[in-house]
């Protein structure tokens, strides 16, 4: 990747009197993880090649409060909502863009009872939105007829009824797409929602990521595609505790689509 990637904030935006066609919101796991910042590095190629106005919080953007409310620290989550929404409603924001299944979530669904009304997009369906606006091509490239897997995370499939952005955009990749037993309605959750992802598992006879990985497995991808920063951590671990590393590679379809054509 020879150009450097260029990402505005919304206070440069504020500055020069504008505003972005898009808010992209980073996410905790998108801005510290490091694995994580490989998918934001991913989009934001994409973005800027397909000339979306998009722009950041920045050092403004806070947690969305999604670990906090899921592990039952409501007075915390208000708070971190509460900081976010005055934030956002002091830039107008109106449409907001995530990588993550987690924020897109609570912003979508628990912020407006707070007083922050946004429309809100995970990041497949607005790549796929570009994709029917004309502004993205996707193409096969590397990644035509390999077999990939995809995982369903909780909270952009069960709890949001989407399970078909995430689908055609790596059947526009002309991969072969081989199914899970449990996914769609059906899909097993990776583990690591519910603030799952920051404890250690109960004792039991097994992890649930080693369960889903296992799943996964089965299906002998080359590729086990993902669309969520904490699904992708825990998928990494389940293939890398049944060594499987050099077979199979966790990914997200956003990373596939900018890998695809090296963008």
């Amino acid at each position: 990747m020879s150009e450097a990637i260029k990402v505005p904030t919304m206070a440069e935006y504020m500055a020069q009197g504008k505003q972005p066609e898009v808010l992209f919101w980073v996410g905790c796991a998108g801005s510290f993880d490091d694995r994580a910042k490989k998918i934001t590095k991913a989009f934001v190629r994409i973005l800027n090649k397909t000339n979306v106005d998009f722009a950041v919080l920045g050092t403004e953007e806070s947690c969305t409060g999604d670990p906090a409310k899921r592990a039952g620290n409501e007075f915390l989550f208000q708070m971190q909502a509460m900081t976010n929404i005055e934030v956002l409603n002091g830039y107008e924001v109106k449409k907001i863009v995530t990588a993550c299944p987690h924020c897109f979530n609570t912003l979508k669904n628990e912020y407006p009872e707070l007083g922050g009304n946004y429309d809100v997009m995970h990041h497949t369906q607005f790549l796929k939105s570009l994709m029917e606006e004309g502004r993205l091509k996707v193409e096969g490239g590397k990644f035509k007829g390999k077999r990939i897997t995809f995982h369903d995370p909780c909270y952009l499939g069960r709890a949001n009824g989407e399970y078909e952005a995430p689908r055609e955009l790596l059947e526009k990749l002309e991969v072969e797409l081989v199914e899970m037993k449990r996914c769609k309605t059906r899909g097993l959750c990776c583990g690591a929602g519910g603030a799952q992802m920051f404890k250690e598992p109960e004792k039991g006879d097994k992890d649930i990521n080693i369960e889903r990985t296992e799943e996964a497995l089965e299906t002998q991808p080359g590729i086990i595609a993902a669309g969520c920063p904490f699904c992708n951590t825990m998928l990494t671990d389940g293939v890398k505790g049944k060594n499987k590393e050099n077979d199979v590679e966790v990914m997200d379809v956003a990373e596939m689509i900018a890998n695809a054509e090296d963008l």
